[in-house]
């Protein structure tokens, strides 16, 4: 069990899950946070206050580490990159595996963030890859206004103020400097978390000479160009995950009418944001499951 599932899962059991669907529409804008905790005031559970359920609820990213940024096994920094498509200049987190070298070339993996710009969970997910033998780039959104500013909060209200055609075009140079980098294969996977899932799903639609494989994480489809999709998909959903869960009857019919080649996986008894090891919503059995699939897939996907 790693640190983050000893640290949440005893109060998981005891928090309802109206709290959870609550935290949904928190996180993605639907009613501010004076709502939020208004609501999990009238809960009254025992045994549980306001504020241990809040907090069980809300990122601690302190827990958000699986592969430190000083592991042997890999070299991580920051790579600015222009971005055409999008605001001019991106950033990114680009993680390498210790092993690729010119003579030695690897798959790539696009990293997408949820919509609160690059938290240290996201930059935790490029490292994971990277130990699995992928570079991996995760850009911050965030960064035309001076990147992730530390807490959620902030990065959500940020993150609205902008351009959404721009993120995406962000995205899109990104991917696009992964397909041309001195150390890639020329194989492109993408992978991303609530939004970055819906970006993943974009990506795919508008860009398919790049991008090769995408395991979108309860993300929302492509708004257009699903009939351009050339790249397998492999979505993960959470049962309990309603919001995004409505959306797929619709895409899944869309993706078979244009004959696109997909997995999907719904994992019983799981919230949005299960994969997300720094709040309650984690569940270890199900992340884990649902990553080691993701790591096959890019795996046979993505080999030159």
């Amino acid at each position: 069990m790693n640190q983050a599932a000893e640290k949440i899962t005893p109060q998981v059991s005891s928090i309802p899950q109206e709290a959870f669907d609550w935290y949904d529409e928190y996180a993605h804008g639907d009613i501010d946070r004076r709502t939020f905790l208004s609501r999990l005031g009238t809960l009254g559970v025992t045994g549980l206050s306001l504020s241990v359920i809040a907090k069980s609820l809300t990122p601690n990213y302190a827990l958000a580490e699986q592969v430190s940024f000083n592991d042997p096994d890999i070299t991580a920094s920051y790579l600015e990159f222009q971005t055409p498509s999008g605001h001019g200049t991106g950033r990114g987190y680009l993680v390498l595996p210790k092993d690729v070298s010119m003579g030695n070339k690897a798959p790539t993996v696009l990293v997408a963030h949820e919509n609160r710009g690059l938290n240290p969970y996201i930059k935790d997910v490029a490292r994971r890859l990277a130990k699995a033998g992928f570079i991996a780039l995760a850009p911050d959104a965030l960064f035309p206004l001076g990147g992730y500013p530390g807490n959620d909060d902030e990065g959500r209200a940020m993150q609205k103020t902008l351009d959404r055609t721009k993120i995406e075009g962000d995205f899109m140079d990104a991917a696009r400097l992964l397909k041309n980098h001195e150390l890639s294969n020329g194989k492109v996977g993408m992978v991303g978390f609530c939004f970055g899932g819906y970006l993943t799903n974009t990506l795919a639609a508008n860009l398919p000479d790049v991008i090769d494989a995408g395991a979108p994480y309860y993300g929302t489809p492509a708004k257009s160009n699903i009939d351009q999709i050339n790249a397998p998909l492999q979505l993960h959903f959470a049962e309990l995950d309603k919001r995004v869960n409505a959306t797929w009857p619709a895409y899944e019919d869309a993706l078979k009418a244009n004959q696109v080649t997909y997995t999907a996986f719904t994992y019983e008894k799981a919230n949005h944001g299960f994969h997300n090891d720094s709040t309650a919503r984690y569940q270890e059995k199900n992340a884990e499951l649902a990553w080691q699939r993701t790591l096959d897939f890019f795996k046979a996907n993505l080999s030159a």
